[in-house]
């Protein structure tokens, strides 16, 4: 009987580094071995809403993913099928026309703020990872990426992180690591957090 893939969560608060750990595991796996799925892409489309109000929308909360379809995603690459994910414009806070199509390699990864958040999701994960991160460190990276990379000002990154993203962070972000097998801290390095998490998965 085929393996079927195992489902890897990296979970854990706003740029505490989770990135870079799915990034280190496809590296260290092989590309041919991983699929790596960004979460935030399963954002609601929030079409229905202006431009301003899009932009002060709070994206921190679980309710604010479409984990219905995520599930069923996860589900469908779980059993070997090929699914169609949303991909998501942060510039404009809107989901695009096209999808991407993931097909099922023997690791999938999926990365982010309220990967092990969703009690749906969960039996379906074979590996839970925990990625932490201290306040200060959290916003000055948030600042660096969402000015540079998201078109926003300063002034604008820091009163989301203050009003809704650190909230969210110590309501529902941290609570869900009692669900992670493996717990790192995001200011470590890189490669003996990968080291650890591939003799886990051998």
């Amino acid at each position: 009987m085929q393996n079927l893939p195992k489902i890897i969560a990296v979970a854990g608060p706003s740029c505490s580094g989770k990135s870079r750990v799915a990034q280190g595991l496809v590296a260290a796996l092989g590309d041919s071995q991983c699929q790596s799925i960004a979460l935030d892409h399963y954002y609601r489309d929030l079409r229905h809403l202006s431009a301003a109000q899009r932009a002060w929308h709070d994206f921190d909360c679980p309710d604010a993913w479409e984990s219905e379809l995520l599930v069923k995603h996860v589900a469908q690459l779980k059993r070997g099928e090929p699914v169609a994910i949303p991909q998501y414009d942060f510039t404009v806070h809107l989901r695009s026309e096209t999808t991407a199509t993931v097909i099922p390699a023997p690791f999938i990864i999926l990365e982010g703020l309220f990967a092990l958040c969703y009690p749906a999701l969960l039996p379906l994960i074979d590996l839970g990872i925990f990625i932490d991160i201290d306040e200060d460190t959290a916003l000055a990276r948030r600042i660096q990426r969402d000015v540079q990379e998201r078109g926003r000002t300063r002034e604008s990154v820091v009163t989301q992180f203050r009003t809704t993203v650190q909230p969210a962070v110590e309501r529902y972000v941290r609570p869900s690591a009692a669900a992670a097998a493996l717990r790192f801290d995001g200011n470590a390095g890189l490669a003996s957090s990968i080291a650890t998490i591939v003799t886990r998965l051998r």
